[in-house]
């Protein structure tokens, strides 16, 4: 059986690529030999290849919220493993909007679905695909997984959910938050969390690069945490690890692991790793 770990697959905030750079995000989690992917953002087929999963494998998937560096290419992981030879149920969990999302794929890929059951013998993609809209509170219990969901604050995105993995160890995702106390209560305890990072210094260059304004600047000091304030949450949920995800900027030169270190050593001295594509983080086998 595959040992449990968490294995960052897109580490950037933002849907914006850049050459060299790392991905939007998404995450692959091994729990009891179960691997669930959280969060689709562009790029996360071929990262989940590199990191060894077979695609065929593939049964659960959870969406945090409808941000496109969330979900851009969650019908695209779908259809190639499908094509890669997936031929067992394929469960999504996301928040409100996840089924139309699904449905507007299958519209848009229409022509390649059908062929392809026609004249290939595949079972139809739709059959194989259960889309389960979730909110608040206890999601999911599967094969001595427990999964449950913490709606956060990411204005004006309103159905956002922060998800903890409960089995033989625990990983909290805070997915996208300003600074919210009730993810600490949350997430108490648990072995690892894997929380959103902002760094204030980086943002005006950001906007630049980014051809934005007033308001995309607002948007991101209003929605997003501080590697301080993630800290934060981490010293008052007592978690065993603090890992920096979602990082904003991620693709600045100017900023490296050092510079998000600093921050967060404000309000964490525990165990730290900024996060970046492919790191692979062992969780304890108990």
């Amino acid at each position: 059986m595959e040992p449990d770990r968490l294995i960052l697959l897109g580490t950037k905030g933002g849907p914006a690529v850049r050459p060299g750079g790392p991905m939007p995000t998404a995450s692959l989690l091994w729990l009891h030999g179960q691997p669930i992917i959280v969060d689709c953002g562009l790029g996360v087929t071929r990262a989940a290849v590199n990191a060894g999963l077979d695609l065929r494998q593939l049964s659960l998937i959870f969406i945090t919220h409808l941000h496109s560096d969330h979900v851009l290419e969650l019908g695209g992981l779908v259809h190639t493993a499908w094509t890669t030879g997936l031929n067992r149920p394929l469960r999504i969990y996301g928040p409100a909007g996840t089924g139309a999302l699904w449905e507007g794929f299958l519209a848009s890929l229409a022509f390649d679905c059908d062929i392809r059951v026609r004249d290939e013998g595949r079972i139809p993609l739709s059959d194989l695909v259960e889309i389960t809209e979730y909110g608040p509170g206890r999601v999911l219990d599967t094969g001595g997984i427990c999964i449950s969901a913490l709606r956060v604050e990411h204005p004006p995105v309103t159905d956002c959910f922060a998800l903890r993995f409960d089995a033989a160890a625990s990983v909290v995702f805070s997915a996208d938050t300003r600074f919210f106390p009730p993810l600490a209560d949350f997430a108490q305890g648990a072995d690892v969390l894997v929380h959103e990072a902002l760094l204030p210094a980086g943002v005006d260059a950001l906007v630049a690069r980014s051809n934005g304004g007033d308001k995309l600047r607002q948007h991101i000091n209003a929605s997003h945490s501080t590697a301080a304030e993630a800290g934060m949450i981490a010293h008052q949920a007592r978690v065993g690890r603090l890992v920096l995800h979602h990082l904003v900027p991620a693709d600045d030169p100017a900023f490296g692991p050092a510079d998000w270190a600093e921050a967060v050593r404000e309000t964490w001295q525990g165990a730290l790793d900024i996060g970046h594509d492919g790191m692979v983080i062992p969780l304890p086998q108990r």
